[in-house]
């Protein structure tokens, strides 16, 4: 199995037009932080509710350092309440670990089969330099369903969106 494989940890009897929301983290977390933010992230999923009624809702940490929160809306919408809720829960995790999970400008990328931040500013130097090129797997955090998940999270750069915001040589 390849080292960025994740698509077998979803639920697989959520609808693949399920919400999702990815949060980054600007560092891997520790073996022991994991631990506790999985317990965390359980607790939240399993009390999540909307107007009362549970929320069909999944939340993982994946490759140490990306939160995956997912709600099947096909049994209960996910209401503006709901989704405060998981936000309220993404800042307890920042505020618990010392660490950013809301930082749009920090991208990642894998290379040398590692995740790399890399700031959107730096990203042409990065490119200049070989560092990272059209070919570079970049997580595009801004899949907002099961299916996009599953099928354009991990994408080549010039396969995202980036490549518009950037010239890459492809």
């Amino acid at each position: 199995m390849h080292k960025f494989e994740y698509t077998h940890l979803l639920p697989a009897n959520f609808s693949q037009d399920s919400k999702v929301w990815i949060y980054q983290c600007n560092r891997l977390f520790t073996i022991s932080e994991a631990l506790q933010i999985e317990d965390m992230l359980k607790d939240f999923y399993t009390s999540w509710k909307s107007h009362g009624q549970q929320v069909t809702g999944h939340a993982d940490l994946l490759f140490g350092q990306f939160i995956i929160i997912m709600a099947d809306e096909t049994a209960t919408g996910v209401s503006g309440c709901s989704t405060d809720g998981s936000v309220r829960l993404i800042k307890e995790i920042e505020k618990v670990f010392n660490v950013t999970l809301f930082d749009r400008q920090l991208l990642a990328f894998i290379v040398k089969e590692k995740v790399q931040l890399i700031p959107m500013p730096q990203l042409k130097h990065a490119l200049e330099n070989d560092f990272i090129n059209a070919d570079t797997i970049y997580f595009n955090n801004l899949v907002q369903t099961k299916e996009a998940l599953e099928n354009n999270w991990l994408v080549p750069i010039k396969n995202s969106w980036l490549a518009g915001r950037i010239k890459v040589n492809v």
